[in-house]
């Protein structure tokens, strides 16, 4: 199994790209501005994408990759996500306002997309590739993804301040070998990170401290402008840890 990072920012500007990773050549995780840099005969060739949540920075190029693909495509785009994200995108995005009902066009029979809730610990096997949604604590109903090739794994923590169920899931998962894992603001703005539901240094060293095994950690969701600040702070906060920034174009293979 492979993952290439297509945007791993908490916004745009410049070269910046939000949250979307291409699995295999078939599947993506979250679709934020970093679907973009697909190829059309790329998002053509998507079958699934599995959303964290509904936000617009991981959710917001859905309609517009169900557009580019849909008619080049003989079957649905499986969207899998919580039942909650699943009603956020048909109340808010797929509303025939905002955007056309593509789980209804351009025929019940023949839809551009289809969804399917997931449950936080239900693995789903595609092709021999297992992904199981993790526990996640965010502003919305969110999740992480653990996903699994048999002789390896990634996690992905989507958007969540500090869970303990988060934590202890990854501490058991006896092949997990890397861990994507968000932290957004500085310490100095830990207020905002618990009403927003994000992490800070100081909350991702806590939850190291739970991390019962060895992992290559990469950061993710860095607030545009402040990266530099806030790797600085991981660094102190983290020291004795393997951490380091992901950024956009990465490959994991595992």
């Amino acid at each position: 199994m492979k993952i290439k990072v297509l945007g791993c920012s908490a916004g745009i500007g410049d070269s910046r790209r939000t949250s979307c990773c291409l699995l295999d050549a078939d599947i993506l995780l979250d679709v934020g501005t970093g679907a973009g840099e697909l190829s059309l005969e790329g998002l053509i060739g998507i079958n699934h994408v599995f959303l964290t949540h509904a936000h617009l920075d991981h959710a917001g190029l859905l309609p517009l990759v169900a557009d580019a693909a849909g008619r080049f495509r003989d079957r649905p785009v499986i969207v899998h996500a919580l039942a909650e994200t699943v009603a956020a995108l048909r109340e808010c995005m797929f509303n025939w306002r905002l955007w056309p009902d593509y789980a209804a066009l351009p025929s019940l029979e023949r839809p551009f997309l289809r969804y399917e809730a997931v449950e936080v610990g239900a693995t789903l096997s595609l092709g021999g590739r297992k992904i199981t949604p993790l526990p996640a604590r965010h502003a919305v109903p969110a999740v992480g993804y653990w996903i699994d090739s048999g002789q390896a794994s990634l996690a992905l923590s989507g958007d969540t301040t500090l869970c303990e169920e988060f934590w202890d899931a990854l501490s058991r998962i006896e092949n997990l070998k890397y861990l994507l894992i968000e932290t957004a603001f500085l310490n100095a703005d830990a207020a905002l990170a618990a009403v927003a539901g994000h992490m800070t240094a100081d909350l991702l060293a806590a939850g190291l401290s739970r991390l019962r095994r060895p992992v290559e950690v990469y950061v993710t969701h860095l607030e545009p402008g402040w990266e530099d600040r806030i790797m600085a702070e991981i660094g102190a906060a983290c020291a004795g840890f393997d951490v380091r920034r992901l950024r956009q174009g990465m490959e994991f293979e595992f």
